[in-house]
């Protein structure tokens, strides 16, 4: 039986000596331990100008022998890497069979220090700990794309929000396939008010990852709200469209921002003047769970009200009475004026 398999990253050996090694190893490995039952060919994954194993993104269909012959032998590879990490998946009907994720875990210097600054982050008050020792991770590996990223994201939890900029650029200069610095990027551009840099950043996170990640719905949500920033709800329409209709698990943080979403949605939907359609996505917004309590039920009765008057539809006056009753004051101002 096959599945859809993805492989997603990049490993980097540091030099051409450590990569003539790796690439020794892969063809030893694939000959003789799993005869060439793997789901990636030599041709399209090694890089020799960057003494890389590069996969941008690479969707097939494989059995789980397959699968599991090309993750191990990618977890052999890894030990051989100064930085870098990789994810793969296997899955059937959009549900996750199989997910790993392999890095470097070397006894290198490098790898050490930047493990270590990784474990530091998630340890709150470790951060400046934490910096030094990505600061390492850098000075023995100066390409060092996920060191940079991660010092990146400590610079944004301290505010030096200048100097993160700076590693977040230079992680994407490093590794452009990682959505992780753009997205890293654009939370500072947001700050500063940037939405249309900001936009441009969160496009890239999209691409750069999956539907399987996190980080994609993160990306989309946060894009959708950077359009609402510039008073454009029809730009958002598909990342509220797209979040709105996911079907996230229970304990999925993004879960609570679904309701949020499928508000604004409506809302992209009435000013692109598709009048029934929003009047569905805000009745059936009506049923989700509260969230992030930033689609109250006053202003979704507004607003639903707005585009069954506009489709031509019953009920509006009902929408807008209800809306007011909760506090929605413009309301009284639509219920005067229905007639016109």
């Amino acid at each position: 039986m096959t599945y859809k398999t993805i492989f997603k990253g990049r490993l980097e050996f540091g030099n051409s000596k450590s990569y003539d090694k790796v690439l020794k190893m892969y063809h030893h490995r694939v000959e003789n331990y799993y005869k060439s039952d793997i789901l990636l060919n030599e041709e399209e994954i090694f890089d020799e100008s960057s003494s890389s194993l590069n996969v941008p993104r690479f969707i097939t269909q494989g059995s789980m022998k397959s699968w599991k012959n090309t993750f191990n032998l990618l977890e052999y590879l890894a030990q051989f890497a100064v930085s870098g990490n990789m994810g793969t998946w296997v899955t059937e009907e959009g549900k996750i069979l199989q997910h790993g994720v392999i890095e470097p875990k070397s006894d290198k210097l490098a790898v050490q220090a930047f493990l270590k600054g990784k474990d530091l982050i998630s340890q709150k008050g470790k951060e400046i700990e934490a910096k030094e020792a990505l600061n390492q991770a850098i000075a023995k590996y100066e390409r060092h794309a996920q060191a940079y990223e991660r010092r990146g994201y400590v610079n944004f939890i301290l505010k030096n929000y200048d100097d993160a900029i700076y590693d977040f650029t230079k992680s994407i200069d490093l590794s452009p396939i990682n959505p992780d610095p753009y997205f890293g990027r654009a939370r500072i551009r947001i700050l500063k008010n940037d939405y249309e840099g900001a936009i441009q950043d969160l496009d890239h996170a999209v691409k750069k990852s999956i539907p399987l990640q996190a980080i994609y719905w993160k990306a989309r949500r946060m894009k959708g709200d950077c359009h609402l920033k510039l008073d454009d709800h029809i730009g958002g329409l598909n990342d509220f469209k797209f979040f709105s209709m996911r079907k996230f698990k229970p304990g999925d943080p993004n879960l609570q921002w679904q309701r949020y979403a499928s508000f604004h949605y409506g809302r992209a939907l009435l000013e692109s003047k598709e009048f029934e359609q929003a009047v569905n996505i805000f009745t059936q917004t009506l049923t989700m769970e509260l969230g992030v309590d930033k689609a109250p039920d006053a202003e979704i009765h507004l607003f639903r009200g707005d585009a069954r008057k506009k489709a031509g539809k019953t009920g509006y006056l009902k929408d807008w009475q209800e809306a007011l009753r909760q506090g929605v004051k413009i309301a009284k101002e639509r219920i005067d004026n229905r007639s016109k």
